[in-house]
């Protein structure tokens, strides 16, 4: 898996101590400051949250090839914190998943969705950056993570989005969204290598600086 991140829990200087908040959908993470990160979207199903994923252009949200099941269509909802309350849904027109995806390996676990409308930006809904050259991060970053995602293993995911500054136990509704360093989102959360249950397990990112060209090209031809 060459162009994945893989992020034990001791690589991130741990800061936070464990909330106990059973809507939390990040381990130690505590709820997000309400549009704090206005890149974040969610990924919808069936107008049911499936995934995170971040704006990276005006037309293009970026988020795991994973979250995708053929057959079946998906929704953004943008500028969003609490789920309960009315957001703005847009669908999706283009799904470009990166062409080396391997669904039982997850190499390559990296898709563009093409919004069928130009997202108009405010302070709610916000792009983030993507990295400008290839370059790993070095150890000891101070990164962050963000979703919506479960509580545990087959749990049902969080109405408010979450954060933290550790490495998360990915879960069900926390794929696809980013790993932000430095203020840019240099990974795609992809998955855990063991469960949600085990926060001891490292977590794999997949590296956006890998995908460059790629994500330079899908973006630029649609303009």
């Amino acid at each position: 898996m060459p162009a994945a991140l893989m992020v034990p829990l001791v690589a991130l200087l741990i800061s936070l101590a464990h909330t106990g908040q059973q809507e939390s959908g990040i381990v130690n993470g505590r709820e997000a400051k309400p549009h704090s990160r206005p890149y974040m979207v969610s990924v919808q199903q069936k107008n049911q949250h499936i995934c995170g994923g971040f704006l990276v252009s005006e037309s293009f949200v970026m988020t795991a090839a994973h979250c995708l099941t053929w057959g079946e269509s998906l929704t953004v909802l943008l500028g969003v914190h609490d789920m309960s309350r009315r957001s703005d849904r847009v669908e999706v027109k283009l799904y470009h998943i990166h062409p080396g995806f391997n669904a039982d390996t997850l190499d390559d676990d990296i898709m563009l969705l093409q919004l069928k409308n130009a997202v108009k930006k405010s302070k709610t809904v916000k792009l983030i950056d993507r990295p400008k050259r290839d370059k790993d991060e070095k150890p000891k970053t101070v990164c962050s993570v963000a979703g919506w995602g479960a509580t545990k293993t087959n749990g049902t995911a969080s109405r408010r989005l979450m954060e933290a500054n550790v490495t998360v136990v990915d879960r069900k509704g926390d794929s696809g969204g980013p790993l932000v360093c430095n203020g840019t989102a240099v990974g795609v959360v992809s998955f855990n290598t063991e469960n949600c249950d085990k926060p001891e397990a490292p977590n794999v990112y997949t590296q956006i600086s890998k995908y460059l060209s790629w994500i330079e090209y899908i973006i630029g031809s649609t303009n």
